[in-house]
Formats: C-alpha cells, structure tokens, sequence
C-alpha cells in the first residue's frame, strides 16, 4: 500500500512556497505529483460547482453484495491515466440522493466517486463502515469503471450516521488514505486508533449530532500524530451537507486532493487555517 503521511506533503509545500522567491522554478514544479490531474487550482476553481473534467456516471444495482447499490460518478477523461476513487454513505433514513451533489462536483475535479445506498436506511454506523468498504471493494474490483481507479489512492466520507461510519471504516481498513466525515454521529467517542489523514466538517447549530457530543471529540481523540482537520460551519444545522454547500465541497475538495492525489498545490487552502466568515471553529495539526 502506498501511503505519504500529511506532514511530509505539506512541509515539502511549505518549503516549496519559502523558496518561491529563487525564481520561477519552485521546488512544487520539480516535485509535482505523479497524480495530480488538471490546472493550478485557485479559490474560484475549488469554489466552482464544476471543475475541468467531464463526468459521465453508472448505476450500481441494489442486489449488488454487501450495500444497497448507489451510483459512480467519473471523468470520462481516458488520456489521464487513472483516478482515486471516493465512497460516500448517505445518513441514517436516508439515500443516496440526499448526497448525489456532491458525487459530480468531486468527479469534475478528477476523482471516481461512488454515491451509495445502504442495505437500510436504518442502518448504524458500524454497519455503514462495512459497506463503505464493501463499496469501496466493488469499485476496484467489479465496477465498469475499475479500469479508471488507481486502488492505492481510496478514499471515504459520509453524512450523519455515514459520517460516524467513515470514521470507522478507516480505522478497519488501513488502505483508505483519506476521510472526510460531515457533521458525523457515533456511539463511539474515541478514534485514537485512527491514522488516516482525517478532515471532520461539523454543525455549529446542529442539534442531531451536536458538535460537543460527536465531531469534537472525535477529533481530539484523534492522535495529534495523525493529520486532522476540524471545521464548524457557522449557524449550520445537522442537514447542510444535504445540498450543495460552497464551503463544504471547496475545502473536502481540497483536503482529497492533497491526501489521495498527493497534490501539494492544494496545501494553501488548508494551511495556514483557512480565513472564511462561513467557518466559526478550524482546529489543525498542519505544520505551517
């Protein structure tokens, strides 16, 4: 498995942006990434509700084993070699179709993103991280699109209860290198097993998954030596990542392009904390 820890991508950036003054050969020139795909990002690209990749996608049948189906989001790019991939679980009572913005808007940007439906919309979170793994198997293994994905670079997130099980899925399975929970719930308050980079987006008004019950403390029972991101979303309740929502996509944008594709041109977004007046809480361990 190939896995760069976070410290390493953004001290490279931090010392590439240092040495921008030598001239016009940086040190993120030279070292770019051997999976970063499309132009120099700016703060109107990751804002925009498309990028430069057109996205075609595929329905996944719900007699599919081990989740409820879903549907695959990709560029339709075939001179870009492949992409990571990104599986997504909607929350508890609900579908895919309460996400299915966010699967083209991170497609158009050069992922393979897999918007799923769960065996029941009652299912808790553990159940959720099986079949996010499971979505996540099928993707590499069995889709029509396995061709495109590169099954190194994986990566989870989810809404709610999926948020909780995102967490839980990367802390089973060591092969996902990214997760971005969105105001997440969980029984379980502790992750300090967890190692993958982590990036949890939480409600300031949400009154389902309060933030001082479940995204804090997730994200302090995080160890300090994992990369980790908290991000609070001003009045926001539990329901906002349930249509598109600017300041939520640019920064999970960012954070899986620095994480999956290894992208260092993604790091000004994320470090130093970002200065948005939708944020009212950042919390990092970035090393700027």
């Amino acid at each position: 498995m190939r896995r760069t820890k976070v410290t390493t991508l953004l001290s490279a950036a931090a010392l590439a942006l240092a040495t921008a003054v030598a001239g016009p050969t940086t040190a993120l020139a030279q070292d770019a990434s051997p999976y970063q795909h499309g132009p120099d990002p700016t703060e109107d690209s990751i804002e925009a509700p498309r990028g430069p990749f057109d996205v075609d996608e595929t329905s996944v049948s719900s007699l599919v084993s081990g989740f409820g189906g879903g549907t695959i989001y990709y560029p339709t790019a075939t001179d870009e070699g492949t992409f990571a991939a990104i599986a997504i679980s909607p929350g508890y009572t609900a579908g895919q179709s309460s996400i299915a913005w966010l699967g083209p808007r991170l497609a158009s940007q050069g992922f393979v993103v897999f918007t799923i439906d769960t065996n029941s919309r009652y299912d808790q979170p553990g159940s959720r991280a099986d079949q996010l793994n499971a979505a996540l198997d099928y993707l590499v293994e069995r889709s029509d699109v396995s061709d495109r994905i590169d099954p190194e670079r994986l990566g989870v997130a989810g809404h709610s209860m999926g948020g909780g099980g995102s967490l839980e899925a990367a802390t089973e399975n060591s092969d996902i290198d990214a997760v971005v929970p969105f105001t997440p719930w969980h029984t379980t308050k502790n992750f300090s097993g967890l190692s993958t980079p982590t990036f949890i987006i939480g409600g300031e008004s949400d009154s389902v998954a309060p933030v001082s019950r479940h995204a804090e403390p997730f994200y302090e029972s995080i160890p300090d030596s994992t990369d980790k991101a908290y991000m609070e979303l001003g009045r926001a309740s539990h329901f906002f990542p349930n249509s598109p929502n600017t300041t939520m996509a640019k920064y999970t944008l960012s954070w899986f392009k620095l994480f999956l594709d290894e992208d260092e041109r993604y790091a000004q977004f994320l470090c130093p904390a970002p200065d948005d007046s939708a944020i009212s809480d950042y919390r990092d361990t970035c090393p700027y």
